[in-house]
């Protein structure tokens, strides 16, 4: 209530002030006419001068005479019956007080009724720390959260598709213990819209590595996570990015999710700080990049930065962009993997005409996978051996993803 009567009060000052300036009655020293008047005085007495000298002739000065003192009378006329107050009437003057009062006081309101939060307590820096830490500590679960989530409409799978995921189930239900049979199945899973089986399946393959885990299986069992509560950072899925980033503290898509937690939990400024150190850390044409380069404009103001640097746009050929994943949503089944195709194999060529990253190379072998052309990811995996022989971080990466797509060593 107190910051209602301080809003009115000042709205109400600023009204006075403003009528006041309205309402004044300006007077000016004299009356316009005077100035004519004194004008006309000083002729009368040039025309009797220049008579005197013989400048002009008599019945010339008469007439003269006669015509500036009829301007005299004319003049003195008007200052006699003349108004000394100039400005406008008082009916427009209260208008315009009524409109000014209108703005300020209506436009006052409904602006901080729109964009205020009435009611709201000071929430300093710190208090909001604390809250942001509290947030963190006793927010839901993985299983509460997957009850709150709205349903998601599973992907209609094709005949086919469908039996060799079946078959695949039926397979790795009767090996328990088969490692490369559980990462599949994830993968598959999570591609046909059963997140949770495909995270209880990655959970599975993540104890049959045991210590030797490494962080992207992690960082696909968070992912998995996330899918299956809607988006949703919950602190299970918080721990297997943890788990990601001890092994791998450059994991860009660890790196994303541990910023949308952040975001999460009303902490943009580190959110912020995150992404960007990621976006500078991340090849061209890294997935996470794109999705971080498409909402780093609306962290930096929640983030408080108004000086963000521009990040780069992705280079041409790098990945599917944000309006072509919209159109794939739009399409059939059989639409969307003849364009997933076409990516596949735009890629393909570029790589084997002019070269690519390591990332570019895992991402091509994971797609594959996707397909289920095993072979050719198998070749693919094996031409990257050969291409990055002398890197073992490259190594590391290309054997990640031939493992995710199935392909034994």
């Amino acid at each position: 209530m107190t910051f209602w009567v301080l809003l009115l009060l000042f709205a109400l000052s600023i009204t006075a002030f403003l009528a006041f300036g309205l309402t004044r009655t300006r007077r000016r020293q004299e009356h316009p006419a005077a100035y004519d008047l004194r004008v006309y005085k000083e002729q009368l007495a040039s025309v009797d001068r220049d008579l005197a000298r013989g400048v002009i002739a008599k019945a010339d000065a008469e007439r003269v005479r006669t015509e500036i003192s009829r301007r005299i009378l004319a003049a003195d006329a008007q200052i006699r019956t003349g108004d000394a107050t100039t400005g406008p009437s008082t009916t427009v003057r209260v208008a315009a007080i009524g409109f000014v009062a209108l703005v300020l006081i209506g436009g006052a309101f409904a602006l901080y009724r729109q964009l205020g939060a009435a009611g709201y307590p000071d929430q300093p820096l710190s208090a909001r720390m604390e809250m942001a830490a509290e947030l963190r500590e006793n927010r839901p679960g993985q299983e509460e959260a997957e009850q709150m989530a709205p349903p998601v409409e599973a992907p209609q799978l094709e005949d086919s598709y469908a039996n060799l995921l079946n078959q695949l189930r039926t397979t790795v239900a009767d090996r328990p213990d088969d490692l490369q049979g559980h990462i599949l199945l994830a993968q598959h899973e999570t591609n046909a819209g059963n997140f949770q089986a495909g995270y209880a399946a990655q959970r599975r393959a993540i104890e049959l590595m045991g210590d030797e885990a490494p962080a992207d299986a992690y960082s696909n069992l968070a992912e998995m996570l996330i899918l299956a509560a809607g988006g949703y950072v919950s602190p299970e899925a918080e721990a297997a990015l943890r788990q990601a980033l001890e092994r791998d503290p450059q994991s860009g898509p660890a790196r994303y999710y541990w910023g949308q937690m952040l975001l999460q939990i009303g902490r943009p400024d580190q959110a912020y700080r995150v992404w960007m150190d990621t976006l500078r850390t991340s090849p061209p044409g890294a997935p996470w990049a794109n999705a971080i380069r498409a909402q780093i404009d609306e962290l930096a103001w929640r983030a408080g930065v108004f000086n963000a640097p521009e990040m780069a746009a992705a280079p041409a050929g790098a990945g599917p962009s944000q309006s072509d994943m919209e159109a794939a949503a739009e399409l059939t089944p059989e639409e969307r993997q003849e364009m997933i195709r076409g990516m596949v194999d735009g890629l393909s060529d570029r790589l084997a005409t002019e070269g690519g990253s390591p990332q570019e190379w895992a991402r091509l072998i994971s797609a594959l996978g996707v397909l289920g052309e095993t072979e050719q990811a198998a070749a693919i995996r094996d031409e990257a051996a050969t291409k990055f022989a002398e890197d073992p971080a490259a190594l590391e990466l290309i054997n990640s993803a031939a493992q995710q797509a199935g392909l034994s060593q």
